[in-house]
């Protein structure tokens, strides 16, 4: 069970780069948000990613312009969560 949890948990980091990547793409005007595919690639990346990012954004200000919570939530599953998970893997 726990190394599910520990693959999942990579998964969404995987799709929270992605999304990153996306939004930083798409506001160089690399990617352009009105053609279907990549539209609904942005918004699919949006649905999974704000529900997390969304609080985070009310506790930790932009610094700079620059939105540091995707950061904030890598180093809080990489450091905090999936230690954790492991420890319970192994107890």
């Amino acid at each position: 069970m726990a190394i599910i949890l520990i693959q999942l948990l990579t998964l969404y980091c995987w799709i929270l780069l992605a999304a990153c990547l996306f939004v930083n793409l798409e506001a160089f005007g690399l990617l352009d948000s009105r053609h279907k595919v990549i539209g609904s690639i942005g918004v699919f990346l949006e649905r999974v990613t704000e529900p997390i990012l969304e609080p985070v954004r009310r506790i930790v200000p932009i610094v700079g312009g620059i939105d540091i919570s995707p950061i904030v939530v890598f180093f809080v599953i990489e450091y905090l969560i999936e230690p954790i998970v492991w420890n319970l893997l192994y107890v």
